[in-house]
């Protein structure tokens, strides 16, 4: 098969890929990106369905195939330095993110935070018929071990006009545990809104942000991970009834 000549205009990077960005064909939202080969954008052009190149699987990946959520591809565009292609696409399902939304941009940049704004429209195992909660990558360390040292380096080296951790040390107690007390709030509601929507991915990044907070408030104060770690392993032995037994008499 010879290859399409207009493959020969795109400016590929070293590893032979090029962006590529999905915009709804109606109302302009951008959906998603991806990357494409050589390979994956002939495809797409041929069949006017959205073929992208997995670089984790490192394999070509048909946009729905499993999810059953194609895209139909109205119009493929090249931009002036060759570099990135923008794809006008009818989204089938109306779902473009593995998390069940509309688009994979569902996070909005609010006073420092990523907060997100859109609801899940269908729950991934529904889709998926399976759990597709993010993993930490194989290789990876401790991420809790990880982030202690890291809060650590902000608390005592952290530039306060880059570091949200150094700002939060700067500004005191009183201020961390106002920014705990906001975490824990938000977290309630997250879960009081996931027990209704079945929107998981919101609580999950409420509770993430509660447990970093918590962190901040215990390197504040000279402790860390660690140290909880350590006081719910002398708790495996026993039930939490005895446990809160055993609290009430000391």
């Amino acid at each position: 098969m010879v290859d399409p000549v207009f493959l020969a205009d795109v400016k590929w990077n070293t590893d032979g890929l090029v962006p590529a960005i999905a915009q709804d064909a109606t109302s302009g939202r951008i959906l998603m990106m991806a990357w494409m080969n050589a390979e994956s954008l002939a495809l797409t052009a041929a069949t006017k369905r959205a073929v992208y190149w997995s670089r984790s699987r490192n394999q070509l990946w048909r946009k729905g195939e499993t999810s059953g959520h194609e895209q139909h591809v109205q119009e493929i565009r090249l931009d002036c330095d060759g570099d990135a292609i923008t794809l006008q696409v009818q989204q089938n399902g109306g779902i473009a993110c593995h998390t069940g939304r509309e688009s994979c941009f569902y996070q909005v940049l609010r006073d420092d935070r990523w907060v997100t704004v859109d609801a899940v429209s269908k729950n991934p195992q529904q889709i998926y018929g399976q759990s597709v909660a993010h993993t930490i990558p194989a290789g990876t360390d401790s991420v809790l071990e990880k982030l202690t040292q890291v809060l650590e380096q902000r608390k005592s080296n952290g530039a306060l006009e880059s570091s949200y951790v150094a700002q939060l040390h700067h500004k005191g107690l009183n201020k961390i545990l106002e920014k705990l007390g906001e975490e824990c709030t938000e977290t309630l509601l997250a879960a009081k809104d996931a027990e209704v929507s079945g929107d998981m991915e919101h609580l999950i990044y409420e509770t993430a942000d509660l447990w970093f907070h918590s962190l901040v408030m215990l390197s504040h104060l000279g402790q860390n991970a660690q140290s909880v770690l350590a006081e719910l392993a002398r708790r495996f032995d026993l039930s939490g009834l005895e446990e809160k037994a055993g609290r009430q008499k000391s």
